[in-house]
């Protein structure tokens, strides 16, 4: 019980009106501190961020399994040319050393997935539904930022709990390959369930919001997200092409109601519809 208490102090201690994680690990690596509350090791391994390196092992992970389900489309030029956009919006963020591979998949429902590490599927029922280039930017750049914000690693690791995170910590400190794949797979698991459970509601609002704002930085029009979102909220719910997405994001209404009051008028002057490339890349039938 005392202890339960002193460890509340010393989170509260650390701000008084907002939670500073940065603060409280300082403390927590005090040897009094520790020493008082009983925390060993593998507690405050627990409470740091998954190394980078581990990110994109459980990224790989979890897109060999949907690619598993779901193979790339056999068109090398698609292909290619998906990667051209997706890897130059990928430079314009703040993760642009990621390993970033971009995928249309063989799979004539509507939907994109990022993994943690950078890759990013969209699958070909989405991708004929792209009217040009920007809508796909628009598009790349909302998986991309959910990549950049470490959304699905965070939803996984939220999933998996503490327990997990203290025994992949451990087993990434002392090399333990056994333990370190048995925590991968269950974070391979996890990662794929969460392309059908979808994420938090706000964490596709921010990554509208980020998107928009990537894709303007590429050069693109940053209204090419909302072309998008307009042309599935013209979809009928009951098409079942659309259900995996309508269940696993806020509505495109929604979402574009969130988009317009978050991009006001601040973006209009990159909405130079004159600007489109003419590469888009029209998809085989």
């Amino acid at each position: 019980m005392k202890k339960s208490l002193l460890l509340a102090a010393l989170l509260l201690s650390t701000s008084a009106q907002a939670f500073d994680l940065g603060k409280a690990l300082n403390k927590l690596n005090d040897p009094e501190t520790q020493k008082a509350l009983g925390i060993g090791k593998k507690a405050l391994q627990s409470l740091k961020e998954i190394p980078e390196p581990e990110e994109i092992e459980i990224g790989k992970g979890i897109a060999a399994n949907l690619l598993g389900a779901a193979p790339l489309v056999r068109d090398d030029a698609l292909q290619k040319y998906v990667n051209r956009v997706g890897l130059w919006l990928a430079l314009q963020t703040e993760r642009p050393d990621l390993p970033w591979r971009f995928g249309v998949t063989e799979d004539p429902d509507v939907n994109a997935f990022a993994t943690p590490g950078g890759t990013i599927l969209i699958t070909r029922g989405l991708y004929e539904k792209f009217r040009n280039e920007s809508e796909l930017a628009g598009v790349l750049s909302h998986e991309i930022a959910h990549v950049v914000q470490k959304h699905q690693l965070k939803a996984i690791k939220s999933q998996l709990g503490r327990e997990w995170q203290m025994e992949l910590a451990t087993a990434v400190a002392e090399r333990k390959d056994s333990s370190r794949a048995a925590n991968q797979l269950k974070a391979f698991t996890a990662g794929t369930e969460l392309f059908a459970r979808g994420l938090d509601k706000n964490d596709e609002f921010e990554a509208d919001r980020m998107g928009v704002v990537i894709a303007a930085r590429g050069g693109y029009n940053p209204f090419g997200l909302v072309g998008s979102l307009q042309t599935l909220d013209a979809v009928n719910p009951q098409d079942g092409a659309v259900a995996l997405m309508f269940k696993t994001h806020p509505s495109p209404a929604k979402r574009l109601e969130m988009l317009s009051d978050a991009m006001g008028t601040q973006l209009d002057t990159y909405a130079d519809s004159s600007k489109e490339p003419a590469r888009f890349y029209t998809l085989k039938k």
